[in-house]
């Protein structure tokens, strides 16, 4: 009783409330206008629906469908079949294109209804309260809501047309399965577009939002299957088809071909996401961490695509090689690939049988990097600033500096040697003498274009010349600073982005950065030189790719706790680290090559 009395109360308000406001301020040339006080206290712009975001592969294919928190598409009102629109006013709002937002003859049905069934039974609310429920109040039942709702509603038909009303209403109702709006709805169950799913497909779908969790299709087809009869039965009643046609459309088999969300290759769209921060804070010049949260956020609700660099082909081969020449349990590795032309990240392998959500090493690992530093640090700003060749020589004996010794491979001297076969071998004991004569600030002020984000001051030692650092780099840090020698010395930092657009395609960022000549063109040449002896005759011969002119540098850290290569071939420059999530010896696999095979098997 206590319900039917607030259900009457609520019948006998609304024309109420209407009445004495209208009166109140109708008394000629004291007061506004009933129109006036709503348009002061209600502001309604076009329903911002949160939708979609995608991130597409170089080739235009969709690989990540990102629901923030739903999954919508916003589709025009000229997408949207005519049939759908006629089943959702026959069934939710018959009196749609007559009324101003409220029907209260529906609403004196409705309670004529609930009193004879002693509850509720039916409701009264028009598509336009429920748009006005949806978008702008909630779902909380009390009287004061519900009469909110009725002059939202009111204030939307003064607004929007009808056409524009229905045209948010279809967008925004909830079809289950996190599908909102009609497109959602129609790729979820069909993978169609509105306008090409059948008529008994649109009104199958039309019988899902009065009750999406009993209607569910998924888990109760035959629930959803009678209900779109009886909406065909509607629909004949109000004479909007024939008899015949609703036979004919009841009988039409209705088969499901229902869409996984699309989450593709999240080792690569894991680093997408957070290249988008890192644009975004750039070029807003946002600061504070928790603005740049809420304007991501604000951007993923609103629909954008996300433009990348992803080769699909190479990212599968990556990941693939990965696997592959890692089946030790407890060795974990990483791969960056990046097209050294065009200046995109192509391919990331996160590690070996990445899942969403898992550490990705080949952005977020950072290890000391052995040996494959040495061409960084050590060979290029030396050749560049004594403008040796080669073919120099350099003293590959014994060295101590002030209590530091380091030591070659086996702990070999092996006297005066030519810089190439320093190189080749990747001799320390020179690469620590090179260092010293250039000067270590020096040759890590070299280093900074590459925007290292663990090294510090405290790296400015000598020990990093055979890669001793305090905390190190990232695979994915440690391929784009091996571009440069590609690029004829020059240095841009690689992207995953391309550009970002809005739903209508309309461009909303891209980067905009400039080279920067790290290095001569001669001195990168002549270390790209020195790479591709490394791959033909010194330790990275497992890397060789027949009939191809690859190149890289070898690195492994003491005791075997890291294998690198990072390394050319035509367009690609490639980076591959191998170890233990906690590092500990691999000695056992050194003679395998892993790092090698994985490089030899993403580039060949």
């Amino acid at each position: 009783m206590r319900i039917l009395t607030g259900f009457l109360l609520t019948l006998l308000l609304i024309p109420a409330f209407i009445a004495v406001v209208t009166l109140t301020f109708n008394e000629v040339g004291k007061a506004e206008s009933f129109n006036d006080i709503l348009d002061k206290k209600i502001h309604l712009n076009r329903t911002m629906l949160s939708e979609t975001s995608r991130i597409a592969a170089s080739n235009g294919e969709i690989v990540n469908e990102i629901f923030h928190p739903m999954n919508r598409s916003y589709v025009s009102e000229s997408e949207i079949p005519d049939f759908i629109k006629e089943v959702f006013i026959t069934s939710e709002d018959q009196n749609f294109e007559k009324h101003p937002g409220f029907d209260l003859p529906a609403i004196s049905r409705a309670l004529a209804i609930n009193i004879h069934a002693k509850g509720i039974e039916q409701g009264a609310s028009t598509i336009t309260q429920q748009l006005a429920r949806n978008q702008y109040l909630n779902h909380h039942q009390s009287y004061n809501r519900k009469l909110s709702e009725v002059l939202y509603a009111y204030q939307l038909e003064r607004t929007f047309s009808k056409a524009e009303i229905l045209e948010q209403y279809l967008n925004a109702i909830f079809f289950q399965n996190n599908a909102y709006g009609i497109q959602a709805a129609a790729d979820v169950y069909f993978q169609k577009k509105p306008a090409e799913l059948s008529r008994a497909e649109q009104a199958f779908l039309a019988a899902i939002p009065n009750n999406p969790s009993y209607y569910d299709p998924l888990n109760h087809f035959e629930r959803t299957k009678k209900r779109q009869e009886r909406l065909l039965d509607q629909l004949v009643e109000q004479k909007r088809i024939q008899l015949g046609d609703a036979e004919k459309l009841k009988t039409e088999p209705i088969v499901l071909k229902v869409k996984p969300r699309k989450n593709f290759y999240p080792d690569y769209t894991a680093f997408v996401l957070s290249e988008l921060r890192e644009l975004v804070t750039k070029q807003e010049n946002i600061n504070d961490p928790a603005k740049i949260t809420m304007r991501i956020d604000e951007l993923l609700k609103s629909g954008i695509t996300i433009h990348t660099g992803l080769d699909v082909e190479l990212q599968k081969r990556t990941a693939s090689a990965v696997a592959e020449h890692l089946p030790y349990q407890d060795i974990q590795g990483a791969a960056a690939v990046v097209n050294h032309e065009t200046g995109l990240i192509v391919a990331l392998a996160g590690g070996k049988n990445y899942h969403s959500g898992d550490f990705n090493r080949a952005y977020q690992a950072f290890r000391q990097p052995g040996s494959s530093i040495k061409p960084l640090l050590v060979y290029a700003p030396y050749l560049e600033r004594t403008g040796s060749s080669t073919n120099s020589k350099i003293n590959a004996g014994s060295i101590c500096v002030k209590g530091y010794c380091p030591k070659n491979y086996g702990g070999s001297n092996y006297g005066t040697v030519t810089l190439e076969r320093a190189f080749t071998h990747s001799y320390n004991t020179p690469a620590v003498r090179i260092l010293q004569q250039v000067g270590v600030d020096k040759a890590f002020s070299d280093l900074a274009p590459f925007q290292f984000e663990k090294v510090s001051s405290q790296d400015h030692v000598l020990a990093a010349a055979a890669g001793g650092f305090t905390t190190g780099m990232s695979p994915l840090e440690m391929t784009n600073a091996y571009t440069v020698f590609s690029n004829t010395g020059f240095y841009q930092k690689p992207r995953s982005i391309v550009k970002v657009t809005d739903r209508s395609g309309q461009l909303l960022f891209k980067w905009n950065d400039k080279p920067v000549q790290v290095w001569s063109p001669s001195t990168a040449g002549k270390v790209r030189e020195l790479m591709q002896k490394t791959v033909s005759s010194g330790t990275a011969k497992k890397a060789a790719i027949v009939g191809q002119s690859a190149g890289g540098k070898t690195g492994t850290t003491n005791d075997f706790k890291d294998f690198w290569f990072i390394g050319f071939n035509g367009p690609l420059t490639a980076g591959v680290w191998v170890g233990k999530d906690l590092p500990q010896s691999m000695e056992n696999i050194n003679g395998q090559s892993p790092h090698l095979l994985i490089w030899r098997d993403i580039m060949n």
